[in-house]
């Protein structure tokens, strides 16, 4: 099986709760995108050992081990609680890091152009991201039909819009 670095929580990231206090024993729970289907998640590039659901972060508000693998192709939802179950923020429609992704589109907004044409229709929406300014979209925010992207709300004048898929 193929994993990704996950692009929420990737590598050594340290957790805080919202008073910036460091998120000791704090839970990382993972699903899959959209839902409350729970969703492996891997401590290794391997994809061979799976996390517990929800991750317990350590002592030092981090994931044991240091790193959050993701199923490549899949988009997940992680939702961060305090240790007592508290929910802090939920993350929904993210991602992996994908070595060897692949952009399609590099253009620029106009402040009025809501559609765009790709060089290429995305093969597996699921495995496509779309970034203004570097910011990754929700999927709510956009659609996909075969090669033309139509945004709900066009794109600020001069923002960077670029669509990567793996």
């Amino acid at each position: 099986m193929a994993v990704n670095l996950s692009a929420f929580g990737g590598v050594g990231w340290q957790f805080f709760d919202n008073n910036g206090v460091i998120l000791t024993g704090g839970l990382i729970y993972t699903y899959l995108a959209g839902g409350t289907t729970p969703a492996a998640t891997y401590t290794t590039s391997a994809g061979n050992i799976a996390h517990a659901n929800p991750i317990v972060l350590d002592a030092a508000g981090r994931v044991p081990g240091g790193e959050i693998w993701l199923t490549a192709g899949l988009n997940y939802k992680f939702v961060l609680k305090t240790s007592v179950g508290t929910t802090l923020a939920t993350f929904d429609n993210i991602g992996s890091i994908a070595t060897g992704s692949a952009t399609i589109y590099n253009g620029t907004g106009d402040g009025a152009t809501v559609n765009f044409t790709l060089a290429s229709a995305p093969a597996n929406e699921n495995a496509t991201n779309i970034y203004i300014n570097g910011v990754y979209q929700q999927k709510n925010t956009y659609s996909l039909a075969g090669a033309v992207l139509t945004f709900s709300t066009a794109p600020p004048l001069t923002a960077t819009i670029e669509v990567t898929y793996f």
